[in-house]
Protein backbone atom coordinates (compact mmCIF):
# COMPACT_ATOMS: atom_id res chain seq x y z
CA UNK A 1 0.00 0.00 0.00
CA UNK A 2 1.25 3.53 -1.08
CA UNK A 3 2.67 5.21 2.23
CA UNK A 4 0.54 8.25 1.98
CA UNK A 5 -2.52 6.35 1.28
CA UNK A 6 -1.98 4.27 3.92
CA UNK A 7 -1.42 7.63 6.49
CA UNK A 8 -4.80 8.20 5.33
CA UNK A 9 -6.83 4.92 5.30
CA UNK A 10 -5.09 3.46 8.79
CA UNK A 11 -6.03 7.07 10.84
CA UNK A 12 -9.57 6.85 8.99
CA UNK A 13 -10.80 3.34 10.03
CA UNK A 14 -9.29 3.79 13.29
CA UNK A 15 -11.94 6.83 14.46
CA UNK A 16 -14.74 5.23 12.34
CA UNK A 17 -14.40 1.68 14.62
CA UNK A 18 -13.11 3.69 17.73
CA UNK A 19 -16.55 5.56 17.24
CA UNK A 20 -18.44 2.88 17.44
CA UNK A 21 -17.06 1.60 20.97
CA UNK A 22 -19.59 4.45 22.50
CA UNK A 23 -21.96 2.92 20.53
CA UNK A 24 -21.73 -0.83 21.85
CA UNK A 25 -21.86 0.79 25.08
CA UNK A 26 -25.49 2.14 25.01
CA UNK A 27 -26.37 -0.94 22.80
CA UNK A 28 -25.59 -3.48 25.63
CA UNK A 29 -26.71 -1.61 28.64
CA UNK A 30 -29.82 -3.20 28.99
CA UNK A 31 -28.99 -6.47 28.76
CA UNK A 32 -25.63 -6.64 30.71
CA UNK A 33 -23.94 -4.84 33.83
CA UNK A 34 -20.54 -2.94 32.11
CA UNK A 35 -17.53 -4.48 33.91
CA UNK A 36 -18.75 -8.12 33.48
CA UNK A 37 -19.55 -7.54 30.07
CA UNK A 38 -16.22 -6.04 29.53
CA UNK A 39 -14.75 -9.09 31.65
CA UNK A 40 -15.94 -11.45 28.89
CA UNK A 41 -14.68 -9.20 26.27
CA UNK A 42 -11.27 -8.93 27.30
CA UNK A 43 -11.11 -12.46 28.57
CA UNK A 44 -11.88 -14.17 24.87
CA UNK A 45 -9.94 -11.07 23.29
CA UNK A 46 -6.50 -12.36 25.77
CA UNK A 47 -7.58 -16.09 24.44
CA UNK A 48 -7.95 -15.49 20.59
CA UNK A 49 -4.35 -13.03 20.08
CA UNK A 50 -2.85 -15.51 22.56
CA UNK A 51 -3.97 -18.37 20.28
CA UNK A 52 -2.52 -16.28 16.80
CA UNK A 53 0.59 -15.02 18.55
CA UNK A 54 1.40 -18.85 19.69
CA UNK A 55 0.30 -20.61 16.40
CA UNK A 56 2.25 -18.05 14.73
CA UNK A 57 5.40 -18.80 16.80
CA UNK A 58 5.24 -14.43 17.36
CA UNK A 59 7.83 -13.07 20.79
CA UNK A 60 6.37 -12.51 24.05
CA UNK A 61 7.74 -9.83 25.94
CA UNK A 62 11.32 -10.59 26.98
CA UNK A 63 11.54 -9.42 30.82
CA UNK A 64 9.76 -9.18 33.33
CA UNK A 65 9.91 -5.57 33.24
CA UNK A 66 8.18 -6.02 29.70
CA UNK A 67 5.11 -7.94 31.19
CA UNK A 68 4.93 -5.26 33.80
CA UNK A 69 4.64 -2.86 31.30
CA UNK A 70 1.78 -4.36 29.30
CA UNK A 71 -0.01 -5.38 32.15
CA UNK A 72 -0.02 -1.29 33.09
CA UNK A 73 -0.74 -0.24 29.67
CA UNK A 74 -3.65 -2.83 29.25
CA UNK A 75 -5.16 -1.60 32.95
CA UNK A 76 -4.64 2.19 32.03
CA UNK A 77 -5.96 1.94 28.24
CA UNK A 78 -8.74 -0.68 28.46
CA UNK A 79 -9.65 -1.75 31.97
CA UNK A 80 -10.00 2.22 33.70
CA UNK A 81 -10.88 4.06 30.25
CA UNK A 82 -13.41 1.67 28.86
CA UNK A 83 -14.68 0.32 32.35
CA UNK A 84 -15.47 4.01 33.47
CA UNK A 85 -16.93 4.97 29.63
CA UNK A 86 -19.61 1.74 30.23
CA UNK A 87 -20.59 2.96 33.60
CA UNK A 88 -21.22 6.33 32.60
CA UNK A 89 -23.14 5.18 29.51
CA UNK A 90 -25.03 2.98 31.81
CA UNK A 91 -26.18 5.29 34.12
CA UNK A 92 -27.77 7.51 31.95
CA UNK A 93 -24.65 9.62 29.88
CA UNK A 94 -25.37 9.49 26.46
CA UNK A 95 -22.88 7.91 24.13
CA UNK A 96 -21.84 10.87 21.95
CA UNK A 97 -21.29 12.86 25.39
CA UNK A 98 -18.97 10.31 26.67
CA UNK A 99 -16.99 10.36 23.80
CA UNK A 100 -16.42 13.57 24.02
CA UNK A 101 -15.51 13.87 27.22
CA UNK A 102 -12.96 11.30 26.43
CA UNK A 103 -12.04 12.83 23.50
CA UNK A 104 -10.76 15.96 25.34
CA UNK A 105 -7.72 13.47 25.81
CA UNK A 106 -5.12 14.99 22.83
CA UNK A 107 -5.00 17.82 24.94
CA UNK A 108 -4.10 16.43 28.26
CA UNK A 109 -1.30 14.33 25.99
CA UNK A 110 0.05 17.72 24.96
CA UNK A 111 0.27 18.85 28.09
CA UNK A 112 2.49 15.67 28.98
CA UNK A 113 4.25 14.81 25.96
CA UNK A 114 7.04 16.87 26.20
CA UNK A 115 7.95 16.10 29.70
CA UNK A 116 7.27 12.73 29.91
CA UNK A 117 8.29 12.00 26.05
CA UNK A 118 10.46 14.52 24.87
CA UNK A 119 8.03 15.19 22.14
CA UNK A 120 8.22 18.86 20.85
CA UNK A 121 4.80 20.50 20.79
CA UNK A 122 4.74 22.97 17.60
CA UNK A 123 2.92 26.06 17.99
CA UNK A 124 0.03 25.01 15.47
CA UNK A 125 -0.43 21.84 16.93
CA UNK A 126 -0.91 23.80 20.11
CA UNK A 127 -3.54 25.80 18.05
CA UNK A 128 -5.40 22.89 16.94
CA UNK A 129 -5.49 21.45 20.59
CA UNK A 130 -7.07 24.39 21.78
CA UNK A 131 -9.72 24.58 19.52
CA UNK A 132 -10.92 21.63 19.76
CA UNK A 133 -10.62 21.91 23.35
CA UNK A 134 -12.67 24.87 22.71
CA UNK A 135 -15.60 22.87 20.88
CA UNK A 136 -15.46 19.83 23.27
CA UNK A 137 -16.56 22.83 25.95
CA UNK A 138 -19.15 24.34 23.65
CA UNK A 139 -20.78 20.48 23.70
CA UNK A 140 -20.76 20.20 27.21
CA UNK A 141 -21.46 23.57 28.34
CA UNK A 142 -25.40 23.57 27.77
CA UNK A 143 -26.01 20.03 29.07
CA UNK A 144 -24.03 20.29 32.51
CA UNK A 145 -26.01 20.98 35.78
CA UNK A 146 -29.93 22.31 35.52
CA UNK A 147 -32.51 21.09 34.44
CA UNK A 148 -32.15 18.09 31.72
CA UNK A 149 -28.47 18.10 32.65
CA UNK A 150 -26.29 15.30 33.31
CA UNK A 151 -25.86 13.93 36.94
CA UNK A 152 -22.58 14.57 38.35
CA UNK A 153 -21.55 10.94 38.89
CA UNK A 154 -21.06 9.43 35.64
CA UNK A 155 -19.75 12.98 34.78
CA UNK A 156 -16.91 12.24 37.35
CA UNK A 157 -16.32 8.29 36.26
CA UNK A 158 -15.51 9.95 32.46
CA UNK A 159 -13.03 12.04 33.18
CA UNK A 160 -11.59 8.77 35.16
CA UNK A 161 -11.92 7.30 32.05
CA UNK A 162 -10.45 10.23 30.52
CA UNK A 163 -7.20 9.88 33.38
CA UNK A 164 -7.27 6.49 32.39
CA UNK A 165 -6.50 6.41 27.96
CA UNK A 166 -4.01 9.86 28.90
CA UNK A 167 -1.85 8.05 30.86
CA UNK A 168 -2.22 4.48 29.04
CA UNK A 169 -1.45 6.02 26.08
CA UNK A 170 1.64 8.21 27.38
CA UNK A 171 2.88 5.07 28.79
CA UNK A 172 2.35 2.70 25.74
CA UNK A 173 4.00 5.61 23.67
CA UNK A 174 7.04 4.70 26.49
CA UNK A 175 7.35 1.27 27.00
CA UNK A 176 5.22 -0.61 24.23
CA UNK A 177 7.36 -0.01 20.84
CA UNK A 178 9.19 -3.58 20.45
CA UNK A 179 6.63 -5.22 21.69
CA UNK A 180 4.36 -7.98 19.16
CA UNK A 181 1.17 -6.60 18.45
CA UNK A 182 -0.60 -10.01 19.00
CA UNK A 183 1.23 -11.14 21.85
CA UNK A 184 1.38 -7.81 23.73
CA UNK A 185 -1.81 -7.03 23.36
CA UNK A 186 -2.77 -10.42 24.53
CA UNK A 187 -0.55 -9.47 27.76
CA UNK A 188 -2.36 -6.46 28.07
CA UNK A 189 -5.94 -7.50 27.47
CA UNK A 190 -4.45 -10.39 31.13
CA UNK A 191 -4.11 -6.45 33.37
CA UNK A 192 -8.07 -4.88 31.99
CA UNK A 193 -9.66 -8.64 32.82
CA UNK A 194 -8.22 -8.57 35.74
CA UNK A 195 -8.99 -5.05 37.06
CA UNK A 196 -12.83 -5.26 35.83
CA UNK A 197 -13.44 -8.53 36.83
CA UNK A 198 -12.09 -7.47 40.54
CA UNK A 199 -14.49 -4.24 39.17
CA UNK A 200 -17.66 -6.49 38.81
CA UNK A 201 -17.16 -8.78 41.97
CA UNK A 202 -16.92 -6.04 44.12
CA UNK A 203 -20.05 -3.85 43.11
CA UNK A 204 -22.14 -5.64 40.37
CA UNK A 205 -24.46 -8.57 40.40
CA UNK A 206 -22.61 -9.96 37.08
CA UNK A 207 -26.48 -9.71 35.30
CA UNK A 208 -26.01 -11.15 31.93
CA UNK A 209 -28.95 -11.80 29.66
CA UNK A 210 -28.10 -13.62 25.99
CA UNK A 211 -30.18 -10.97 23.59
CA UNK A 212 -29.52 -10.50 19.83
CA UNK A 213 -28.10 -7.09 20.43
CA UNK A 214 -25.73 -8.27 23.24
CA UNK A 215 -24.49 -11.26 21.36
CA UNK A 216 -23.96 -8.98 18.34
CA UNK A 217 -22.06 -5.89 20.31
CA UNK A 218 -19.78 -8.84 22.24
CA UNK A 219 -18.73 -9.83 18.89
CA UNK A 220 -18.01 -6.59 17.24
CA UNK A 221 -16.43 -5.45 21.00
CA UNK A 222 -14.13 -8.51 20.33
CA UNK A 223 -13.11 -8.72 16.78
CA UNK A 224 -13.97 -4.89 15.84
CA UNK A 225 -12.46 -2.93 19.00
CA UNK A 226 -10.55 -4.86 21.06
CA UNK A 227 -8.76 -6.30 17.98
CA UNK A 228 -9.09 -4.05 14.89
CA UNK A 229 -9.30 -0.84 16.84
CA UNK A 230 -6.25 -1.74 18.98
CA UNK A 231 -4.33 -2.93 16.65
CA UNK A 232 -4.75 0.33 14.90
CA UNK A 233 -3.43 2.22 17.55
CA UNK A 234 -1.12 1.02 18.69
CA UNK A 235 0.32 1.07 14.83
CA UNK A 236 -0.21 4.63 14.87
CA UNK A 237 2.05 5.36 18.36
CA UNK A 238 4.42 3.30 17.29
CA UNK A 239 4.76 5.39 14.18
CA UNK A 240 3.77 8.97 15.12
CA UNK A 241 4.21 11.47 17.83
CA UNK A 242 1.40 10.78 20.71
CA UNK A 243 -0.32 13.94 20.44
CA UNK A 244 -0.52 13.96 16.59
CA UNK A 245 -2.32 10.12 17.28
CA UNK A 246 -4.28 11.39 20.56
CA UNK A 247 -5.42 14.39 18.02
CA UNK A 248 -7.51 12.19 16.14
CA UNK A 249 -9.67 11.14 18.91
CA UNK A 250 -11.33 15.21 18.45
CA UNK A 251 -13.04 13.39 15.48
CA UNK A 252 -14.62 10.38 17.86
CA UNK A 253 -17.20 12.75 19.13
CA UNK A 254 -18.65 13.58 15.65
CA UNK A 255 -19.12 10.33 14.23
CA UNK A 256 -19.92 8.72 17.83
CA UNK A 257 -23.45 11.28 18.03
CA UNK A 258 -24.27 11.02 14.17
CA UNK A 259 -24.10 7.28 14.47
CA UNK A 260 -25.95 7.58 18.30
CA UNK A 261 -28.53 9.36 16.59
CA UNK A 262 -29.16 7.41 13.75
CA UNK A 263 -30.04 4.18 16.07
CA UNK A 264 -31.10 6.13 19.32
CA UNK A 265 -32.46 9.27 18.70
CA UNK A 266 -29.90 11.60 21.03
CA UNK A 267 -29.65 14.97 20.15
CA UNK A 268 -27.63 17.93 20.15
CA UNK A 269 -28.24 21.25 20.20
CA UNK A 270 -27.01 23.85 17.59
CA UNK A 271 -24.32 25.24 19.64
CA UNK A 272 -23.12 21.91 20.59
CA UNK A 273 -23.02 21.11 16.64
CA UNK A 274 -21.21 24.29 15.89
CA UNK A 275 -18.65 22.75 18.62
CA UNK A 276 -17.86 19.72 17.23
CA UNK A 277 -17.35 21.56 14.06
CA UNK A 278 -14.64 23.33 15.65
CA UNK A 279 -13.07 20.32 17.45
CA UNK A 280 -12.70 18.84 13.83
CA UNK A 281 -11.42 21.83 12.64
CA UNK A 282 -8.74 21.75 15.48
CA UNK A 283 -7.95 18.22 14.30
CA UNK A 284 -7.16 18.98 11.20
CA UNK A 285 -4.77 22.03 12.11
CA UNK A 286 -3.26 19.81 14.16
CA UNK A 287 -2.73 16.99 12.18
CA UNK A 288 -0.87 19.23 9.74
CA UNK A 289 1.14 20.47 12.39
Amino acid sequence: MPARLDQILIPGAFVLIWATGFVVARLVAPYTEPLIFLAIRFGLATAILAGAALAAGAPWPPTGRAWRDAIIAGILLHGIYLGGVFWAVRHGLPAGISALIVGSQPLLVALLARPLLGEHVPPRRWAGVGAGFIGLGLVLGPKIGGAGGYSVAPLLVCLVSLAGITAGTLWQKRTGGALDLRSGTAVQYVGATLVVLAGSLATEEMRIEPAPALLFGLAWSIFGLSIGAIALLLVMLRRGAAVGVSSLLFLVPPVSALMSYALFGETLTVIQLVGMALAAFGVALAARA
